[in-house]
């Protein structure tokens, strides 16, 4: 199993960007795709990003395209998560996760190892 630790969450101002690290411990995490996700209050948890195994595939939740950026250092067992232009209604707890296959999937169910989450609030 690998451990997830999510951090860079916070409250920013709407138009500001915002970087999100997930670092990883316990495994190698050259060996797992990573996906971010987020859950707004009252909400159900929603797919952002993800990043494949080996780098060469991502894959922007629709809420996010052209706004967001996914980017591994497997040297540095971490993953990013750039989002620009910060938006009052991308305010949400957001989570990474990680599953064994090569693939990006959106359905949160296939993604067995998931970080505590970290907080991103964006005020107007």
């Amino acid at each position: 199993q690998v451990q997830l630790v999510e951090s860079g969450g916070g409250l920013v101002q709407a138009g500001d960007p915002l970087i999100l690290s997930c670092a990883a411990s316990g495994r190698a995490l050259n060996v797992y795709t990573v996906g971010w996700f987020r859950q707004a209050p009252g909400r159900e948890r929603e797919f952002v990003a993800g990043i494949s195994w080996s780098g060469g595939t991502t894959t922007y939740g629709d809420s996010v395209k052209g706004r967001a950026t996914i980017s591994r250092d497997d040297a540095e067992g971490t993953v990013y998560l750039h989002l620009g232009s910060l938006r009052v209604e991308d305010t949400a707890v957001y989570y990474c996760a990680a599953r064994s296959g090569s693939y990006v999937v959106v359905n949160e169910g296939e993604y067995d190892n998931w970080g505590q989450g970290t907080q991103v609030t964006v005020s107007s």
